[in-house]
């Protein structure tokens, strides 16, 4: 790795940084749990874009995860609900929206690598970037309220910037997989690639933007964002006290229950 800022981030369990010719590549990297969310994992990412922000090596960001999905979301085991070390469960949120933030004001281009599932909040994290790429294989999927929850990191205003508020309720209210083909039919990524030849296709997206004129990207993206995404601060806000709130009732017990025991929840409102 050259020798940057970027080199003298502290290496974090489950999330892997490298940076190679102008590429920096943030993996995460818990194959096992479909790449689920914790929040040193996320603490790690949104550090690393942090980082990317100022360090003159970086030219685009490829953003993936490790494995046969891109992220489950966040995850819902005890340990994870604590935030991975016994957090308070908001500072996962806390750091989700850091991290969606640093992605959104990233000077350089932010390319999703989605090459599997993209679930809950890894459909907010994939949104949130500049590029989205999918294998033919990938499907999306909002899967906050299976148990108990709304959609956070930004994604009711991500989702809804993309695909308009029928679809976004769509997939908000009656969460079912979306198809990476439907997916690019919706606007929801950039482009759908077969799985055999997907790595090759991704380099290529990632050579042509790393070769970019880095004033005109940043400049881009800046009056993109500045016309299409007005709501996504307001949307993080409101998420984070909307989550709160559902992240401390009984029917997230009972969803979370529900889904372990791959039965439908019984939610009491409460």
């Amino acid at each position: 790795m050259p020798d940057s800022g970027i080199a003298s981030l502290a290496p974090v369990a489950g999330l892997d940084v490298t940076l190679n010719d102008g590429v920096l590549s943030v993996t995460i990297n818990r194959p096992d749990s479909l790449n689920s969310l914790i929040t040193p994992v996320i603490t790690g990412m949104a550090d690393a874009l942090e980082r990317a922000a100022v360090d003159p090596a970086v030219k685009v960001v490829r953003l993936g995860g490790a494995g046969r999905g891109f992220s489950s979301g966040a995850g819902i085991s005890a340990e994870d609900m604590s935030g991975g070390g016994g957090a308070p469960p908001d500072e996962i949120i806390l750091e989700i929206n850091r991290l969606i933030r640093g992605i959104v004001a990233l000077p350089h281009p932010v390319v999703a690598v989605v090459q599997g599932p993209a679930a809950g909040v890894g459909v907010s994290i994939a949104l949130a970037c500049d590029v989205v790429l999918a294998s033919d294989k990938a499907f999306f999927m909002l899967a906050f309220t299976k148990i108990g929850l709304m959609p956070d990191g930004g994604a009711s205003a991500l989702v809804a910037a993309a695909v308009g508020r029928i679809r976004a309720m769509r997939m908000a209210l009656l969460p079912e997989r979306l198809p990476a083909t439907e997916a690019l039919d919706w606007g929801l990524v950039s482009a759908v690639y077969p799985a055999e030849s997907f790595d090759a296709e991704v380099d290529k997206v990632l050579a042509r933007l790393a070769a970019g004129p880095v004033v005109a990207f940043a400049k881009t993206k800046d009056a993109i964002n500045a016309a299409t995404l007005t709501e996504l601060e307001p949307a993080l806000e409101r998420e984070f006290k909307g989550q709160s709130v559902l992240l401390r009732a009984h029917d997230l017990k009972e969803g979370t229950t529900a889904f372990q025991e791959k039965r439908a929840p019984v939610f009491t409102d409460s």
